[in-house]
C-alpha cells in the first residue's frame, strides 16, 4: 500500500431536530461543506498518528502503538477519537484483526475546522481514522460499507468515550451532499444491528442549494454536555407520554414541531421556495431557543448566537438559525440569490462592534460526494 489522502467534510445542520439530541423518531435537512478535515497515510512498521499542522512554537504531537489485534490504549490525549476508532474497529472486524497483525501504518492529519464550532469537527477525526484503516488494510468494503461507519462513529463517540451524540453528524460527511434523513427507531441507540440505519436521501440532484453565509462566533463550547442534559429530559418525557406526540409533554410536543420543520423545508426545497424555508428556519430557531431554556439554559440558544440571528435578520436574511449545540459555535443565515457579499460586508462591522475578534466567515459550498480517499 503506497501513500493515500483521505478528505472529510464539516456539516452544517440547516432544518429539523438538533442531531445529537432526540432526532430518533423525527428528521433533519443537512448538509456537507467544503471545510475539511485530511489525514496522509503511508506504511511504517508500528501504528502512528500525528498531528500533521505545522504551526510556530507548537510541538509536533505523536503516539506510537504496535500493530497488533489488541493494542494497548489508554485515553486522555488529543488522539483520543483516533484511538477509540481502532479499538472499535477490531472489536467489530474479524478481517481487521488478522490483517493488522504486525503491519502498522502512519497517520497524519490537520483540521481546518474550528476547534468546538458546532460543525461536527470532533467526529471527522474519528472519522479518518476508520476510513484510513479499512482502505489501508484493504478490508470487505461490502461489510466495511459508509453506513456501517456511520453508525460505529456514533458507538464510538458514545459509547467507548461518553460523548452524547446522534447520527446526522455521524452521516453527512461520510455520504456527502445536502440531505434529507430520517431517525424513525432511532431514539434509543440500540447496539449496531439492532436498529435501523438512518434513510439517507440526497437532494442535490432535485433542487438548488439554498444560498447559506456561515458565521462561527470564536466562542467554543462542549455540545455534548448541552445534548446530555436535552437528551436526558426529552428521553424521561418520552418514556412517559401517553398518546401522540402532540398531546406529550413539553419536550416531546417541541421535538416534534422542530422535526416538523424539516418535510415541510423539503418540500420548499424542491420549490426553491426561499421565502418559505427561511420562515422555517427562524421557527427551527425559536423552538430550539425555546426548549434550551425550558432545559434549563437561561440563555437559551445562547446570547451571542441570538444577538447574531437578530442582526442577521435586521440585515435582510430570509432565516437564520444554530448549528450546534448553542451557547456558542456557529450560525447561519439563508439569502436571497446573489445577496451573500452585500450580506457579508454589512455583517462585518457588526461582528467588530460585538468585540468578537475571533469570529470568522464563510460561503459554504455544498460537498456532493462526502469522504473522498485519493492514492499517491
Amino acid at each position: 500500500m503506497k501513500l493515500f489522502m483521505v478528505k472529510v467534510p464539516a456539516r452544517i445542520n440547516i432544518l429539523g431536530n438538533p442531531s445529537d439530541a432526540n432526532e430518533g423518531a423525527h428528521q433533519t435537512i443537512s448538509a456537507a461543506i467544503n471545510l475539511w478535515a485530511e489525514a496522509k497515510v503511508e506504511p511504517h512498521d508500528r501504528i502512528v498518528i500525528e498531528h500533521g499542522a505545522k504551526k510556530p512554537g507548537r510541538k509536533l504531537e505523536r503516539l506510537e502503538l504496535d500493530p497488533v489485534p489488541d493494542p494497548q490504549i489508554s485515553y486522555g490525549t488529543e488522539f483520543d477519537l483516533f484511538l477509540a476508532s481502532l479499538k472499535m474497529l477490531l472489536q467489530h472486524s474479524p478481517e481487521l484483526r488478522e490483517k493488522i497483525k504486525g503491519r502498522g501504518l502512519k497517520i497524519s492529519y490537520s483540521t481546518e475546522i474550528p476547534r468546538q464550532s458546532g460543525m461536527g469537527g470532533s467526529t471527522l477525526l474519528a472519522q479518518l481514522g476508520l476510513l484510513s484503516l479499512v482502505h489501508f488494510y484493504r478490508l470487505d468494503r461490502r461489510k466495511h460499507n459508509l453506513y456501517f461507519l456511520a453508525e460505529l462513529t456514533q458507538r464510538i463517540e458514545e459509547l467507548e468515550l461518553g460523548i452524547t451524540c446522534g447520527f446526522a453528524d455521524r452521516y453527512v460527511p461520510l455520504l456527502g451532499d445536502l440531505a434529507y434523513i430520517d431517525y424513525r427507531q432511532k431514539l434509543f441507540h440500540l447496539p449496531l444491528k439492532e436498529e435501523p440505519y438512518c434513510a439517507y436521501e440526497k437532494m442535490g440532484e432535485y433542487c438548488e442549494y439554498p444560498n447559506l453565509v456561515v458565521v462561527y462566533s470564536g466562542i467554543e463550547h462542549h455540545s455534548g454536555d448541552v445534548h446530555k442534559v436535552m437528551r436526558g429530559k426529552y428521553l424521561e418525557e418520552y418514556q412517559g407520554r401517553t398518546g401522540e406526540y402532540e398531546t406529550g409533554p413539553h419536550m416531546v410536543r417541541v421535538m416534534k414541531l422542530i422535526g416538523d420543520t424539516a418535510w415541510k423545508g423539503k418540500m420548499a426545497l424542491l420549490e426553491s421556495d426561499w421565502k418559505t424555508f427561511g420562515e422555517l428556519m427562524n421557527e427551527n430557531h425559536r423552538l430550539v431557543n425555546e426548549m434550551m431554556k425550558y432545559c434549563g439554559f437561561d440563555a437559551g440558544a445562547g446570547t451571542v448566537n441570538n444577538h447574531l440571528i437578530d442582526i442577521g435578520r435586521e440585515l435582510g436574511a430570509l432565516g437564520a438559525k444554530l448549528t450546534g449545540a448553542g451557547g456558542g459555535g456557529s450560525v447561519f443565515f439563508l439569502l436571497k440569490p446573489n445577496d451573500e457579499e452585500r450580506f457579508i460586508q454589512e455583517l462585518m462591522p457588526r461582528l467588530k462592534e460585538r468585540g468578537l475578534e475571533k469570529a470568522r466567515v464563510w460561503l459554504p459550498s455544498i460537498v456532493r460526494q462526502g469522504a473522498v480517499i485519493i492514492d499517491r
